[in-house]
């Protein structure tokens, strides 16, 4: 066997990083389970819009990776004798973007999605040769040539291309960006596809173009949306992707559990839009929070989970021997255990202005989306916890003027003491405490905002082209009303003070157990739940001792 490396047009990244030979015996594993054949040159082994997700050793030879769009084919890659093709995709089951076609008289081993994915979970010498290649290849494409077959074309400021484009950077989907305000291109690719200025957000792919796309639809043309199997009934539903849910995935699946995880938006919750987390076990420099939930997302599927987003669940029933789960395209799904991970949003402001700025000029995370947005630009963060502190480091860091708002008159309670020492140092962050906003002003943009010293009564105008609104947090429980027991704030009441309160129905609830029995709650959904990322994901990881505990009583 020839032990060429491939060659990968990327800069910064070595060709042994981004496309390393296979260790002899992980290629052994899959020339003995997988269809060894040979390839012709100039046969595809991979399309564009593929959805049958072999993965695919290349024995012997080599293939060309391409991209596909309306100017033609564009080389992205190569890989050689050892080496082997797919990226993230062959996990998150997205269909392919690239096309592979053999260069020469090639041999490879094709091995079945099934089977591959069984062997990723039980070979962690097969995990560790492909999982960081896989990662390295996704931000390669992303920021490069691989991102050209996905385009999405849209206005910057509209709130339906802004909620779009968060739902592909943070489900890290390759794509290009193209602004009708700002380039005359993306008016004549509209026109060459049928499409108008009427049709945006759109989004053209070499198999499909789609006009006023969302997620949902996004999701469906790259084959991320969830399909059940009708009759069919999971062990255990986790209801959010944030920590939480995620971790409760991660256990679940590696403990043998049949195992689906549904997010109404994208995985990763709130945790996610975080720039940098400094106090989580294990990272002494930090982590950013979409790349921890990021890991988390690929080692639950790695472990057998199924995780999908969007994919929002609305409505919870109980049967006699299980529970129904409604999403809100009217479809169900049976379950023997449920876990509730929804988490929560951040609160509004209720000040005079917010309506009208709120599509454009107004947000609730602070990641490198937004921060494109506010470009450079002085904003204002209104918050006093983890979170907002995070946010305006971020952006002051990224060459914002940053207004930090506090409404307490110190932050020693809600930021972590690291955190709130070196916004104090930042040169480039003016802390107020002890002051609340109270209207947004400007013309087709939000201009500034007026603030009140509440000590004195005192209002002063702020220059302000980006507000976040890091503040409080609200359960994501509307769902749940009437079905389950919450607290007066709308919360999840979970253990004792939850009851089951059923006629003859002694049973007190397990651990992280609400009023009904086999469904549960963790992480920030639930009443009394510490609003810490580790916390999340101590209680994702525990709950699922009750979970089992739940299937062997009703086994």
């Amino acid at each position: 066997m020839s032990t060429t490396a491939s060659h990968w047009d990327i800069r910064g990244v070595t060709d042994e990083q981004i496309s390393p030979t296979l260790p002899d015996d992980v290629m052994e594993v899959f020339v003995a389970v997988g269809t060894v054949r040979d390839v012709s040159p100039g046969e595809v082994i991979t399309a564009s819009g593929d959805a049958s997700g072999r993965f695919i050793a290349v024995i012997d030879g080599r293939f060309d990776v391409i991209a596909d769009d309306d100017a033609g084919e564009t080389f992205v890659a190569s890989v050689q004798s050892g080496g082997f093709l797919g990226e993230l995709d062959l996990i998150t089951g997205q269909r392919a973007v690239l096309t592979a076609r053999a260069v020469n008289p090639s041999r490879v081993a094709i091995v079945e999605r099934d089977v591959f994915l069984s062997l990723l979970s039980a070979r962690p010498d097969v995990a560790r040769a492909l999982i960081p290649t896989f990662l390295r290849r996704r931000e390669f494409m992303r920021t490069g040539t691989g991102a050209r077959p996905i385009r999405v074309v849209g206005a910057r400021h509209a709130a339906s291309a802004r909620s779009l484009r968060e739902y592909l950077v943070r489900a890290r989907i390759p794509h290009t960006w193209l602004d009708v305000d700002e380039d005359p291109a993306a008016i004549t690719l509209l026109a060459h596809h049928g499409l108008g200025p009427g049709d945006v957000p759109a989004v053209i792919s070499p198999t499909a173009v789609i006009g006023e796309a969302t997620a949902s639809t996004v999701a469906a043309l790259l084959g991320l949306t969830f399909v059940d199997r009708p009759g069919h009934v999971h062990d255990v539903v986790v209801v959010g992707a944030g920590p939480a849910g995620l971790a409760a995935a991660v256990y679940a699946a590696s403990e043998g559990l049949r195992t689906v995880a549904l997010d109404g938006t994208s995985t990763g919750g709130q945790a996610g839009t975080s720039s940098l987390i400094e106090n989580y076990l294990g990272f002494p420099t930090g982590i950013s929070g979409d790349e921890l939930v990021t890991r988390a997302a690929i080692q639950a599927r790695r472990l057998g989970a199924q995780l999908h987003a969007p994919c929002r669940v609305v409505g919870l029933r109980p049967e006699s021997s299980h529970h129904v789960l409604t999403l809100d395209d009217g479809s169900e799904i049976a379950t023997r255990a449920v876990v509730i991970a929804s988490g929560a949003r951040y609160r509004r402001l209720d000040a005079p202005g917010l309506c009208r700025f709120e599509q454009r000029d107004v947000f609730y995370a602070a990641t490198e989306l937004e921060m494109r947005a506010c470009a450079g630009g002085d904003v204002v963060v209104v918050g006093a916890g983890n979170s907002a502190g995070q946010a305006a480091m971020f952006l002051a860091d990224s060459g914002s003027t940053v207004t930090l708002l506090v409404r307490r008159s110190s932050m020693t309670e809600t930021m972590s003491t690291y955190l709130s020492e070196r916004i104090e140092r930042h040169p480039r962050i003016t802390l107020a405490l002890s002051s609340q906003l109270r209207a947004l002003s400007g013309g087709a943009r939000l201009e500034a905002v007026a603030v009140e010293h509440t000590p004195t009564g005192s209002t002063q105008e702020i220059p302000c082209v980006g507000l976040f609104c890091l503040i409080g947090a609200e359960p994501n429980s509307s769902w749940l009303d009437g079905t389950i027991a919450l607290d007066a704030d709308g919360f999840v009441l979970t253990d004792a003070p939850a009851n089951h309160g059923a006629p003859g129905d002694d049973r007190q609830p397990l651990l992280f157990e609400t009023s009904l029995r086999g469904v549960f709650a963790v992480g920030d959904i639930r009443t009394g739940s510490v609003k810490r990322v580790a916390a999340a994901v101590g209680e994702g990881a525990s709950v699922i001792r009750s979970v089992h505990q739940h299937l062997a009583d009703t086994a």
